[in-house]
Parts: C-alpha cells; sequence; structure tokens
C-alpha cells in the first residue's frame, strides 16, 4: 500500500478534478503490476497495473488507494476489470467519497466472492485528496490559505511593499502548491498592490495552469493588470467575483478574455461561501488563497478555511506593518481561532508551519 500511495502521487499536479489513485498487483509475495491515474480520462490505476501484470492476474491480489470505481464514467468500471482479471483479494486504504460509488464498488467485488480488506493506511489515503473528498462530501473545495510573513507576523509594511519578504527556496516551495491547486484565489488588493500573475511557474506543470480568481467587489480590476495579459489567460484563465459594477467595467473586462462572476452579499461584498460552491460545480477540487489580510480575515470569520500555510522569514517589521488577517476585535481569548498544527520545517532560511482550526477539522487529513 506503500507503493500504491508513491503511485497516486505521481499524479499530485494532473489528476484533477479526478483523484490521485495508485494500485499496486501482487502474486506470491511479489509485485506483478504497478500503476497510477495520472490524468483525467485516461485509464485509472486499476487498469495500468492489471495491463502491467498480464495474464498473471489470476489468483492475485489488488491493493488501492481508494475504492474502485463501479461506474461508467470517462472510462469503463474498474470494477469489472478486477473481476474479469481474477483477482482473489483486494485491499483498499479507503472507501470513495463520490455518491456514484460510495462503497458499491466494495459490495460488487463481495458479490462476486472477491475477499475485500478497508482502512489500510487510510489517513495517508485522505491526506493524497483532501480536495476531492471535501468536494464531494461538502460541495466545497479545501482551502488552504498561503501566507508569508516576518516572525512578528507582519505580510506587508505600512505603504505596502511586500516583495520579497520570504526568501527564494521558500517562494519556490509555494510553486508546488500553486501547481497541485485548481485554483488560486486573491483579492482586488493584492492586485492593485503587487499586480502579481498568480500562475505556476513549474515546468512540470506547463500543461495545466490553475484557474485565477480575483474577489473584486467593485470591479475596480485595472484593464492593464499582469493577470489580465492576453498571453497568460491563454493557459491560464480569469475569474472576476464582484458584487456590484458602479464603473460599468464589466464589457471591457469581459472583452479582455476574463470570466465574471455576480454574487454579492447584503453588505455589498462578494458572497465568499457563495464563490466556492460554485468552484466545487466546476470541478474544483482545491484552492490556494493568496491574499491581503482584508481577505484573509473574511475567509477566517466566514470560517472557510480548511489549513494555513504560513511562511515565517527571519525579519522584524514592526508594529505600523499589515498583519496577517483583519478581523473585527477580540476581547476574549475564547474567541481566538484555536489550531492544530500539522507540519513544521525549515524551507531554506525560513520556516513553513502548517496548521489546520480545530474547530473545522477535514477527517484524517495529515
Amino acid at each position: 500500500m506503500t507503493q500504491a500511495l508513491r503511485l497516486a502521487e505521481q499524479g499530485l499536479y494532473t489528476t484533477q478534478p479526478n483523484p490521485r489513485v495508485g494500485c499496486v498487483i501482487v502474486k506470491n509475495q511479489q509485485i506483478i503490476g504497478q500503476g497510477a491515474h495520472l490524468k483525467v480520462g485516461e485509464p485509472h490505476a486499476e487498469v495500468f497495473a492489471l495491463r502491467q501484470a498480464g495474464l498473471a492476474t489470476k489468483g492475485a491480489d489488488a491493493y488501492v488507494t481508494l475504492e474502485p470505481c463501479n461506474h461508467h464514467g470517462r472510462t469503463p468500471p474498474c470494477v469489472d476489470a478486477l473481476i474479469n482479471a481474477g483477482i482473489k483479494r483486494v485491499v483498499v486504504a479507503m472507501q470513495d467519497p463520490n455518491p456514484l460509488v460510495a462503497g458499491n464498488g466494495l459490495k460488487r467485488l463481495l458479490a462476486q466472492g472477491i475477499k475485500v480488506e478497508t482502512g489500510l493506511m487510510e489517513a495517508e489515503a485522505w491526506a493524497l485528496n483532501p480536495g476531492f473528498i471535501s468536494r464531494m462530501t461538502r460541495g466545497m473545495p479545501y482551502v488552504r490559505s498561503k501566507i508569508a510573513a516576518s516572525l512578528d507576523g507582519r505580510t506587508a509594511l505600512k505603504n505596502g511593499k511586500s516583495l520579497w519578504i520570504t526568501a527564494e527556496a521558500a517562494r519556490l516551495d509555494v510553486q508546488h502548491w500553486r501547481a497541485q491547486s485548481c485554483a488560486i484565489i486573491t483579492g482586488i488588493g493584492t492586485v492593485l498592490a503587487d499586480n502579481p500573475t498568480m500562475n505556476v511557474r513549474l515546468p512540470v506543470t506547463v500543461a495545466r495552469q490553475p484557474l485565477r480568481v480575483i474577489v473584486d467587489s467593485q470591479l475596480q480590476t485595472p484593464t492593464d493588470c499582469k493577470m489580465l495579459d492576453a498571453s497568460q489567460l491563454v493557459f491560464s484563465p480569469v475569474l472576476i467575483a464582484h458584487a456590484s459594477d458602479p464603473s460599468s467595467k464589466a464589457h471591457i473586462l469581459k472583452a479582455l478574455g476574463a470570466e465574471l462572476l455576480h454574487i454579492p452579499k447584503l453588505n455589498g461584498q462578494v458572497d465568499l461561501s457563495a464563490l466556492l460552491e460554485n468552484l466545487a460545480q466546476r470541478g474544483i477540487n482545491e484552492v490556494l488563497l493568496e491574499a491581503g489580510q482584508g481577505l484573509n480575515g473574511a475567509f477566517l470569520q466566514a470560517n472557510l478555511i480548511d489549513e494555513f500555510i504560513f511562511y515565517y522569514a527571519p525579519k522584524l517589521m514592526g508594529t505600523d506593518a499589515s498583519g496577517m488577517f483583519a478581523i473585527q476585535e477580540l476581547t476574549e481569548m475564547q474567541q481566538a481561532t484555536d489550531l492544530h498544527i500539522l507540519d513544521i520545517r525549515q524551507i531554506g532560511q525560513d520556516i513553513r508551519l502548517r496548521a489546520q482550526p480545530i474547530a473545522k477539522p477535514i477527517h484524517k487529513i495529515l
């Protein structure tokens, strides 16, 4: 199963909106076939593994990181492939949260007299697919908030300057989080202050760029900003979520190639929950929030952040610099957001800390 999980990781940047899955076929204590699902529309992990094993599959065991599918989608059911190959035992790390599967694949195998075992390395399997699981069980993507800050928790100088707080190694690490995300969300404040591209700059992901989303309540997005550069839009589309259009810019932004989504709240701001639901309906599994203290605070107060990725640089910026989250004043310690630390490690000269809100655990994410 460890090897199957390693295989599944090969699809970390490419399987969206499908889950990352690996499969290993074993006979007489020897691996005779293995495979991974790498891209939507292509064969699933079980099919690749069975092909590699060839005629030796009769009486073999299959180790799969996710319950085999039992429905026709873009590819035939993997359950049928396992049955027809004569597999005698299937070990599954976790049940598929997809309502179209959700235990039915396992039932089908049992009905054919195949021995089924579940739960082996289940936590590790959950950790591979937090976005897919979240979308299937909650109708929402899994949201990570990435924040680069000084050791005293400051994200930008009082004059708005923030480039660069962290060093090159940490910035490269961020690219991997972007690459495994289906969408990157930023706010109009960041667009106006930093004019970022918000794309992935890794050679392995040139063919798949995430959707870039700007939360811009009043449609202030500059028509000449880097995110609307025509050469970028070809590979990485831009969605602008807005609440109103006081300057009548919608038709101009559309003409430049942006997609506009009108989802206002009663307070004149963008409805962030509705935005995430819309993204889930588009097949968005994982979202990386890269924003300033305003949008970060809005997501935090709406309880919409599933995981934090803090990059701390060995710098001190002082109390006049911007903080991480602009939220209402807290008057009691019980109002603070309690976090569970998932991982701490040094990235170059900076420190990366991953944490989850204790009040909002997503099953067994590692």
